[in-house]
């Protein structure tokens, strides 16, 4: 192993939500390995910022800040006959860039995190490539064709259709194909017809999410019973989450306990999730300065995720604070965990109002789930465990 070169569809500093804590521990992992080139898109003046700070960690940096519109994209989408994704994430100058590390002879391996940047590996390129979809995201797509205005119904057709394709043909092109959880990497298998297929699940920090730890308390302290979610709040599947539970759920719990808050938590609020806080009980953070915080004030976490793929991060987080955790099927269906034992499985939105009534009418239960969750996390999703198969993927030895 020479040099590596690592692409991602954005930065992984500051690792300060799902994609980015994934792509982060994969580099760190990366870098015990050999040098490596760091190619990635940047989304705003602070990831710019921060990238300024790490150059000197690595053997050398391209990182733009990514401006394109979503409707220019999808012309350019149309135009070149290519998923709206790759086009999005299309740039000359990255492609160049690329092209130069990989023309040096140096760079014997590419590692790629998120099928959006696999379009900068050339085919003929004759060194070891690793691909990292984590989530199999035409399927995501395709479960959006069902729903919306005809218009939007025939993009994500059009996209799930055409991310298909270009799945499977990149699956070929690489040497191991890397997904966040088996159940991904089954369902990829058997889309893709793709045999080197792995599943490297996402770990959890368990020294920084620790209710021992130092952090800065809620102030005021709640003392009525309080819902938590954590999240990026400009993602469909999240908004499209706590709007449910906030119509559907919270009504049916603060029947049984009317002094309940649920607090969404997390950046970058579209308008509808900010209008959300009109409803009774419901309130909307924006950005904090530790999440950690809001985690430990809560009484009980939820995920309603309604599409949800691979390993739910905030799921984990939440487990790793020792909190009750009630999630959606679709935000459980990743984690290997014990549905009673480590956190409660809603079958649908009647089961979740039912659940998180019955934690918050008993403290012991909410105590004894918490406890459980935090040492199953301990004890299987640390990130050196869940990474530990990357040196020999790397390597060619699997």
């Amino acid at each position: 192993m020479q040099e590596i070169l690592f692409l991602a569809h954005r930065v992984p500093w500051p690792p300060d939500r799902g994609d980015k804590i994934r792509s982060f521990h994969f580099l760190k992992k990366l870098q015990s390995m050999a040098p490596v080139h760091v190619g990635a898109f940047a989304d705003d003046d602070r990831d710019m910022a921060v990238t300024e700070e790490m150059r000197g960690e690595f053997a050398s940096v391209h990182v733009e800040t990514r401006g394109k519109p979503q409707w220019q994209a999808g012309l350019e989408a149309l135009a070149r006959g290519v998923p709206v994704s790759l086009a999005a994430f299309h740039s000359n100058a990255m492609a160049r860039w690329a092209e130069t590390k990989i023309a040096s002879g140096r760079t014997s391996h590419i590692f790629v995190f998120s099928g959006q940047m696999a379009q900068y590996v050339p085919a003929d390129f004759a060194g070891r490539f690793v691909m990292d979809f984590a989530d199999v995201d035409s399927a995501k797509f395709e479960s959006y064709a069902g729903e919306g205005n005809p218009l939007m119904r025939w993009v994500n057709r059009r996209e799930g259709r055409m991310l298909d394709a270009f799945e499977a043909d990149v699956a070929r092109r690489a040497n191991a194909s890397l997904f966040v959880s088996e159940a991904e990497a089954a369902l990829f298998r058997a889309r893709s017809g793709a045999t080197n297929v792995h599943a490297v699940g996402n770990g959890i920090d368990t020294l920084f999410y620790d209710p021992s730890a130092k952090y800065k308390k809620l102030h005021p302290v709640f003392a009525d019973p309080l819902l938590v979610f954590t999240g990026q709040m400009d993602y469909r599947p999240n908004i499209e989450a706590v709007a449910d539970f906030s119509h559907k759920v919270m009504p049916a719990i603060r029947a049984a306990h009317p002094e309940t808050s649920f607090a969404i938590v997390g950046r970058n609020p579209t308008e509808a999730v900010s209008n959300l806080s009109a409803l009774p009980g419901v309130q909307v953070t924006g950005a904090v300065d530790d999440v950690r915080s809001w985690l430990a004030g809560a009484d009980v976490v939820v995920a309603p995720l309604r599409i949800a793929r691979g390993i739910q991060n905030k799921v984990l987080e939440a487990m790793a604070m020792a909190k009750p955790v009630v999630a959606s099927a679709a935000a459980a269906e990743g984690i290997d965990a014990e549905h009673g034992k480590h956190l409660l499985v809603a079958k649908n939105v009647e089961d979740e109002a039912r659940l998180v009534n019955q934690l918050l009418s008993d403290a012991d239960l909410r105590l004894r789930i918490g406890q459980a969750a935090r040492a199953h996390v301990m004890a299987h999703y640390g990130w050196e465990a869940q990474l530990s198969p990357l040196d020999a993927i790397m390597r060619g030895g699997t």
